[in-house]
């Protein structure tokens, strides 16, 4: 415990972090409006061009190393969040409600913003679906989540927004059990689990909502709760993925309402 302690939330840079628009790498307006712009200017470019084909072997080479440095990824941020959830804060109803003018900075935040990142390293997935040839995979549902998370994750540094470190501890623990899938699938095997990964999100969103409820609660019976506004946009968020991974669940596994696994297909 004190090595992933000192490693996950005692480290002089994690503990020293600090989110500084403009300062901070990625912390601009400018550069997440880029980022957004480019992703979908590409994503559409590389859709509607002809590209070579790569060989087999090169691309299930590029796409196991893809998915291991994301489950690992995954799970460190789980557990860093969760460590620095626990022995950081002064008090543990943090991880619900950030008390208002709380600066973005120490573990909690360091930890939010490596989320931040790896969202924008996630734009991988979407080009080695491109570069598979399964465009069909290559859904509404796919281009919408990434492109909108990194929106989220950038709100939560710039508000110090209360509730994210319940969402990002809950998504990158979902992400380790999705990106097990993945890389099973792409040595040669395929689980049988595979419905276990939009079930979980879904789960996911709607646990979400009791959180937010919860939030509120603090918000307006106590002293406040920070990046209320954020607030606002993650429930329209959430409420429009809840939408469309209940949809996407409907069409492929024959709109089962009971959730008896958990599928979290962000590349359905």
């Amino acid at each position: 415990m004190t090595f992933l302690q000192y490693w996950l939330v005692n480290h002089p840079t994690i503990v020293n972090f600090s989110w500084t628009q403009g300062q901070t790498p990625g912390s601009s307006p400018l550069f997440l409006t880029l980022t957004v712009i480019s992703y979908l200017s590409i994503t559409c470019l590389l859709t509607h061009l002809h590209l070579p084909p790569i060989k087999p072997n090169l691309l299930k080479l590029i796409t196991v190393v893809h998915n291991i440095v994301l489950l690992v990824l995954s799970l460190i941020m789980a557990v860093g969040c969760i460590l620095s959830t626990l022995l950081h804060p002064p008090h543990l109803h943090w991880i619900i409600c950030i008390p208002p003018q709380t600066p973005p900075t120490g573990p909690l935040f360091f930890w939010a913003y490596v989320f931040y990142l790896s969202k924008i390293l996630e734009f991988l997935d979407t080009l080695l679906i491109i570069l598979s040839g399964s465009i069909k995979r290559l859904t509404f549902l796919h281009v919408y989540h990434h492109s909108t998370v990194v929106i989220m994750c950038y709100i939560w540094l710039h508000t110090s927004q209360s509730l994210f470190p319940a969402v990002l501890m809950t998504n990158a623990s979902v992400h380790v059990l999705m990106y097990t899938y993945y890389l099973s699938c792409a040595l040669g095997l395929r689980p049988r689990w595979k419905r276990l990964v939009t079930e979980c999100q879904i789960l996911q969103f709607k646990y979400s909502f009791l959180a937010m409820a919860v939030m509120l609660w603090f918000h307006f019976t106590g002293l406040g709760c920070s990046g209320i506004w954020g607030w606002c946009f993650n429930i329209v968020f959430y409420a429009s993925l809840l939408v469309l991974f209940v949809d996407f669940h409907a069409k492929n596994y024959g709109g089962s309402k009971s959730i008896k696994v958990c599928d979290l297909d962000k590349r359905p």
